[in-house]
C-alpha cells in the first residue's frame, strides 16, 4: 500500500483564477436571485475534476481571513498595488466556503496569516505524519513548498489546465535550484503582484544566477566584498534591507499557529443529496443533470414544486391494447425516429399514456398503422396530444398512414417561445433547462455522432421512450403557465402551433426538381471552371492549386508584390474579403469568380441532385421553427432559402424548380419592404408612415432627405442605393463604420448620414433609444406578437457585447414582427385555399416571399386572391404591399 494522501487546496489563489477566467461572460453567469456564479462554476469544475478521482485521505480548502497580515506588518504596502476585489466576486465567497463543505472537504481560514501559510503548515505537518502531500494552487510561488513528499499543482488557462511540480520539474524551471532556493531568487528579484521590492536591475535570470553561485541570500552578503566592482553590487549593498525583507515576505511559514490537526481533516466524500439544493439555488443545471444520470432524486425547483413521479411503462401488445382505449383526455404521445430527416428516417418505436394510467410503448409499427386503439386515438380531435416536436410527429406518422390530430402541447415549440436563446432539438436537454431531470439526453442513452445507435434492449428502451413521454406531461401545465405570465399564449395557440400543420403540409408535398435541367447546369459549370483554371494559371504564370489559399498568397504577395492586406497564423489571408479590394488585379478577379461559381456547383447544383427524392422526383426540404433569434423560419435539407440571387448562374438554379403537374404554373408573391413598413408602424414615425401612405418609393423618399435634395428632385440610381443601404442598414443597427464600408465612404461622412438620417426620422431616432433603454431595464425585447429575445447582454461591461445587444434590441423587433406577419399570413393563405376547395397549393416561404403552383384556372383568382390575404394578415398603421408575378419555373415567377 502506498503512503495515505493529503489534499490541500489554495481556495483564494483558485477562485480568482476562475473569476477571471470568465470575467469576460461575468453578467452572463447569474443566477435566478442575481447572484454571480462565474468563480462558482469554474471553482466547481475544479472540485469535481480533482477531488472525486483523487479520493484523498484528508483534504483542507484554505482561505485568507482578511487584509491584514503579519506581512502587511511589516511592510506596509505588502500587496498594496492590488484593485479591490470585485464585487461580484466577493459575493460568491460564502457560497464557494459551502460548495466546499458539500464536497466533503473541510473550510479553514487564520487571523493574520494567509492561504499559503496554513497550507504550508499543514503540508510540512503531513510529511512529518507519513503523507503524500498534493498542493493544488494558482500561485507559482508555492513551488517552494515541493519536496519528495509533496508535489504542486498549478493550474493555468484559467483553472482548466494544470502543471504539476515535483522538485526534479522545480528544478528544470530554476537552473537547477531546489524548492527551497525559490524563496532566495523571490528575494532577490521581488514581486510586482505581491508588491515588495527586491534588489532594483535584478529579474529572474539574473537571480537564478546569483543563487546558483551563493546558494542563498545570507551567503552572497556574505561574500560580497568579493565581487566585482558594478552597478549591480552598488544595488546589492543599497538594498540590502530590501532583498532580507523581500526573502522573508516571500517565505512561506511552516510553523503557523494553526488550531487543525490532521485527524480535523478526513475527507467525508461528496454529500450528492445535500448538493441538489445547492445547484438548484445557484441554477447548476449541467450538475443537476449529472447528478440525476446518476440515479439521485430531484425533488423540486426553485421556481415551482416539480416532483419526480414514479415511471410506471410497460410494453404495449395485443393483449394490453385495450388499456390505451381508457385513455380519453390528456395523452402524452411520443415516436422515436433512428435520423434526423424525418422525411427519411423510420420509426423505431413509440410510447402513449400519462402520468395518472401509466405509459404503454411498442417497436411494433403495425399498432400505429392498422385500425387500432392507437391510431383511433392519435386520429381523434377531441383528445388532447401533448407531444415533443409536432412537426416532426405528423410527418413521420403519415408515411405510416396516421393522420395526426388534436396536438395541444408541443413542448419543443413552447419552449422556445419561453426563450429563442435556447434552441437543442433534444428533448433530455430541454427539460433539464425547465428543471426537470427525470430524463436523460439521446446522447447519453444511444452516442453522439457515430457512436448513435439505438439501444436492442426493451427494457432500457421503452424506459427511456417513458421517461421522454412524462417529461413532456410533467412540463405541460408550468410551460403553458409561464407562456401565459409572458402574454405569449396567443403567439402559441394562434400562430406558432397551427404553422407547424401548414408547414408539415408544405414539406409533405415537396416541390418538383427537374433533375435533367440541373445535370445540364453541372456540365455548364464544370466546363466554365475548366476554363477559368486555365486563364488563372496563365495569369499566375504556372500552375497552382487554386483552392490552397497559402499557394494563392505566396502568388499575390510575394511573385506578384502585391500588398498583403490581411495576415493569419499560417501566413497571407486570401478571403472574399480581403481579395473584394484588390479586383483591379485580373488574377484576383478571376479567383473570385472562380470560387463563387465553384460554390453554386458544389453547393446548389451538386446539392440539390443529391436530395431529390426518387420516388417523385421532388425535394422535401425542413424548415426549422425553433432555430432563430428572430422567429424567422430557417430551411435545411436542402436550404431553399439562400439559392443566389445577385449571381446569374445562381440564379439560374431556380429554373430546374417547377410545378408538379403540366399546364400549372409557379406564383410568387412577395413582400414589398415589410421591414421598413414595420419600422414606420412601430416608430410611429410620421414622414416614413407617409411615404409608404402615398405609396411612394421610400428609398428615394430617404434619399431625398438625408442628401438635401427637393421634394420633386430626380434621384438617381447611386442616391438610392445609398439611401437603401442607410434603410435598412437602421434596422439592423448599422454602425459609421459598417455603413461607410457599405456604400463605399468614408467613416466621417458616413456619421453625417446617420446623424442626418435620425434627425429627419426623428420618430425612428426615439424609438431606437427607448427601445434599448426599455430593453435594459427588463432584460428583453418583444415583437407585434409578443414573441420575446432576452438580451443577456444589454448591460455588460464589454463595450463589444453591449453594443451587439443593443443593435439586436433594435433590429430584434423589426425582423421579428415580420417574420410574425409572414407566418400569419402563411396560416391565413392555407386556410382560405382549404375554404375554397382550391387545387392549388403553397409550396415555399422564404423570407418574405411565398411561392404556390396553381392550375391555370385557378390562376387570375390567386392573383386577386394572395395579395388580399397577405396584405390584411396584419392591421398596421401603414399598408402591407405586395407583389405576385407567375411563371412556368422559379425563375420566371420573378
Amino acid at each position: 500500500m502506498g503512503k495515505p494522501k493529503l489534499l490541500l487546496i489554495d481556495g483564494n489563489s483558485l477562485a480568482f483564477r476562475a473569476f477571471y477566467a470568465l470575467i469576460n461572460q461575468v453578467d452572463r453567469f447569474v443566477n435566478h436571485d442575481g447572484l454571480h456564479t462565474n468563480a462558482l462554476v469554474g471553482f466547481n469544475n475544479l472540485l469535481d475534476g480533482i477531488v472525486d478521482p483523487f479520493e484523498p485521505d484528508k483534504a483542507l480548502v484554505a482561505w485568507d481571513a482578511g487584509k491584514t497580515t503579519f506581512r502587511t506588518n511589516a511592510y506596509d504596502n505588502y500587496k498594496g498595488n492590488r484593485d479591490k476585489t470585485p464585487q461580484e466576486l466577493v459575493e460568491q465567497f460564502e457560497p464557494l466556503r459551502e460548495m466546499v463543505r458539500l464536497h466533503g472537504i473541510t473550510n479553514y481560514e487564520l487571523a493574520d496569516y494567509e492561504a499559503d501559510d496554513i497550507i504550508g503548515t499543514m503540508a510540512h505537518a503531513g510529511v512529518e505524519s507519513g503523507y503524500a502531500v498534493t498542493i493544488v494552487t494558482g500561485d507559482r510561488d508555492m513551488r517552494q513548498l515541493v519536496d519528495d513528499d509533496i508535489t504542486v499543482w498549478i493550474t493555468k488557462k484559467g483553472i482548466s489546465e494544470i502543471d504539476k511540480y515535483t522538485p526534479a520539474e522545480v528544478a528544470d524551471v530554476y537552473g537547477g535550484l531546489t524548492p527551497k532556493q525559490v524563496i532566495e531568487v523571490k528575494g532577490l528579484q521581488g514581486d510586482p503582484s505581491d508588491n515588495y521590492p527586491g534588489v532594483p536591475g535584478i529579474g529572474e535570470k539574473t537571480a537564478i544566477k546569483l543563487i546558483q553561485e551563493y546558494h542563498d541570500i545570507p551567503e552572497l552578503y556574505e561574500q560580497i566584498d568579493m565581487m566585482k566592482k558594478s552597478k549591480r553590487k552598488e544595488n546589492l549593498i543599497q538594498y540590502k534591507d530590501d532583498a532580507f525583507l523581500s526573502r522573508d515576505l516571500a517565505r512561506i511559514r511552516l510553523d503557523a499557529p494553526v488550531t487543525l490537526d490532521l485527524d480535523d481533516l478526513a475527507y467525508r466524500g461528496i454529500q450528492y443529496q445535500d448538493l441538489i439544493p445547492f445547484y438548484q439555488h445557484l441554477d447548476f443545471k449541467q450538475q443537476l443533470v449529472k447528478l440525476a444520470n446518476q440515479g439521485y432524486t430531484i425533488t423540486g425547483t426553485q421556481n415551482e414544486s416539480n416532483p419526480t413521479v414514479k415511471l410506471n411503462v410497460a410494453p404495449l401488445t395485443a393483449n394490453n391494447l385495450a388499456h390505451v382505449e381508457a385513455l380519453q383526455d390528456d395523452v402524452d404521445f411520443y415516436v422515436e425516429l433512428d435520423g434526423e430527416n424525418y422525411h427519411r428516417a423510420a420509426i423505431v418505436g413509440f410510447v402513449i399514456g400519462n402520468q395518472q394510467q401509466g405509459y404503454l410503448a411498442s417497436r411494433d409499427l403495425e399498432l400505429l398503422s392498422q385500425d387500432t386503439p392507437v391510431k383511433r386515438i392519435l386520429e381523434n380531435n377531441k383528445i388532447k396530444k401533448n407531444v415533443f416536436n409536432s412537426k416532426e410527429t405528423f410527418v413521420a406518422l403519415h408515411r405510416y398512414n396516421v393522420d395526426l390530430t388534436g396536438v395541444d402541447f408541443d413542448l419543443l415549440l413552447v419552449s422556445y417561445l419561453l426563450n429563442v436563446n435556447d434552441n437543442s432539438n433534444d428533448l433530455g436537454t430541454i427539460a433539464h433547462e425547465h428543471n426537470y431531470f427525470d430524463v436523460q439526453t439521446d446522447d447519453e442513452v444511444y452516442g453522439k455522432g457515430a457512436k448513435f445507435a439505438i439501444i436492442d434492449n426493451d427494457t432500457d428502451f421503452f424506459e427511456h421512450l417513458g421517461r421522454k413521454a412524462q417529461a413532456i406531461g410533467a412540463l405541460k401545465q408550468p410551460l403553458m403557465q409561464k407562456l401565459d405570465e409572458h402574454e405569449q399564449t396567443d403567439l402559441y395557440t394562434e400562430i406558432e402551433l397551427p404553422l407547424t400543420f401548414v408547414l408539415a403540409h408544405m414539406e409533405i408535398n415537396g416541390i418538383t426538381v427537374n433533375a435533367e435541367r440541373l445535370l445540364g447546369m453541372q456540365s455548364k459549370l464544370t466546363e466554365r471552371l475548366s476554363e477559368l483554371e486555365q486563364t488563372i494559371h496563365q495569369q499566375a504564370g504556372h500552375e497552382f492549386n487554386i483552392q490552397s489559399p497559402k499557394q494563392l498568397g505566396v502568388i499575390l504577395f510575394e511573385e506578384m508584390g502585391l500588398k498583403p492586406l490581411k495576415k493569419t497564423k499560417t501566413g497571407y489571408s486570401t478571403s472574399v474579403e480581403v481579395l473584394e479590394q484588390m479586383t483591379d488585379v485580373p488574377l484576383v478577379a478571376s479567383i473570385l469568380q472562380y470560387r463563387q461559381l465553384a460554390k453554386i456547383l458544389s453547393t446548389y447544383v451538386d446539392g440539390l441532385l443529391r436530395v431529390i427524392h426518387g420516388s417523385d422526383s421532388k425535394v422535401h426540404t425542413r424548415y426549422l421553427q425553433t432555430l432563430t433569434q428572430t422567429g424567422r423560419l430557417s430551411s435545411i435539407d436542402p436550404n431553399l432559402q439562400n439559392i443566389p440571387v445577385r449571381v446569374e448562374e445562381g440564379r439560374q438554379i431556380r429554373k430546374a424548380f417547377e410545378p408538379q403537374q403540366a399546364g400549372w404554373s409557379l406564383l410568387s408573391a412577395d413582400y414589398s419592404q415589410i421591414e421598413l413598413r414595420v419600422l414606420a408602424h412601430i416608430t410611429n414615425d410620421e414622414k416614413m408612415r407617409q411615404a409608404f401612405i402615398n405609396d411612394e418609393d421610400i428609398h428615394a423618399a430617404t434619399a431625398r432627405r438625408i442628401f438635401g435634395l427637393a421634394e420633386d428632385a430626380v434621384v438617381d440610381s447611386n442616391l438610392r442605393r445609398q439611401a437603401k443601404a442607410v434603410n435598412f442598414g437602421i434596422v439592423y443597427g448599422i454602425s459609421e463604420f459598417g455603413l461607410a464600408k457599405n456604400i463605399g465612404t468614408d467613416r466621417k461622412t458616413a456619421k453625417s448620414i446617420i446623424d442626418t438620417y435620425l434627425n429627419e426620422y426623428s420618430g425612428v431616432k426615439k424609438w431606437t433609444e427607448e427601445i434599448i433603454l426599455d430593453a435594459r431595464e427588463k432584460g428583453y425585447v418583444e415583437t407585434i406578437a409578443h414573441r420575446r429575445r432576452y438580451l443577456p447582454d444589454i448591460k455588460a461591461k464589454s463595450f463589444n457585447a453591449r453594443s451587439f445587444a443593443e443593435r439586436t434590441a433594435m433590429n430584434t423587433p423589426v425582423q421579428g414582427s415580420a417574420a410574425d406577419i409572414i407566418k400569419i399570413a402563411m396560416i391565413k393563405m392555407q386556410s382560405v385555399m382549404e375554404q375554397k376547395q382550391l387545387k392549388s397549393k403553397m409550396l415555399l416561404q422564404v423570407h418574405d416571399e411565398l411561392i404556390f403552383e396553381v392550375p391555370e384556372d385557378e390562376l387570375t383568382l390567386m392573383h386577386k386572391l394572395v395579395p388580399e390575404v397577405m396584405d390584411s394578415a396584419v392591421k398596421l398603421t401603414v399598408p402591407l404591399k405586395v407583389e405576385t408575378h407567375e411563371g412556368k419555373t422559379w425563375y420566371d415567377a420573378k
